[in-house]
């Protein structure tokens, strides 16, 4: 156990987070998502929401402030349907984090695979809400 880091980061994740570079990626996925067939660098946080996920890196990961976006969801499909409170949930933990947040750019099905697959990881949380799927991109650490 060590202090000031939330107990959602476990080991595995925590050296994940240390060994990533300035514009690496990490995908914080929900339970549906393919990590594992998409991915290499699976990592699990079964039980474990996208929401606290996120709340629990960001203390320890700031974003990329260098892009036009600081993060991407992936949109939803035509004729489904999305939960407005992930997005909403997800904006709220961003701002309390990094002030200068400013949106979430929404990004096709496929086209989000593809950059799951470029990404530096994937991380399988317990989220069962559909389309609860975040890309992060790493920023410079300033000390």
């Amino acid at each position: 156990m060590l202090k000031s880091i939330s107990p959602v980061i476990g080991p595995d994740l925590l050296a994940v987070l240390c060994r990533m570079g300035h514009g690496d990626e990490i995908v914080l996925a929900d339970a549906n998502f393919p990590g594992h067939s998409t991915n290499e660098r699976t990592l699990r946080a079964d039980g474990v929401s996208a929401t606290w996920l996120l709340d629990g890196i960001l203390p320890l990961f700031p974003l990329d402030t260098y892009v036009r976006c600081l993060l991407a969801m992936m949109a939803c499909v035509r004729g489904d349907s999305v939960d407005p409170a992930v997005e909403k949930e997800f904006k709220q933990v961003i701002a309390r984090h990094q002030p200068q947040f400013k949106k979430i750019e929404r990004i096709d099905r496929f086209a989000f695979y593809e950059r799951a697959r470029h990404a530096y990881a994937v991380v399988m949380t317990g989220e069962t809400r559909k389309y609860a799927n975040l890309i992060l991109k790493k920023g410079v650490v300033a000390v």
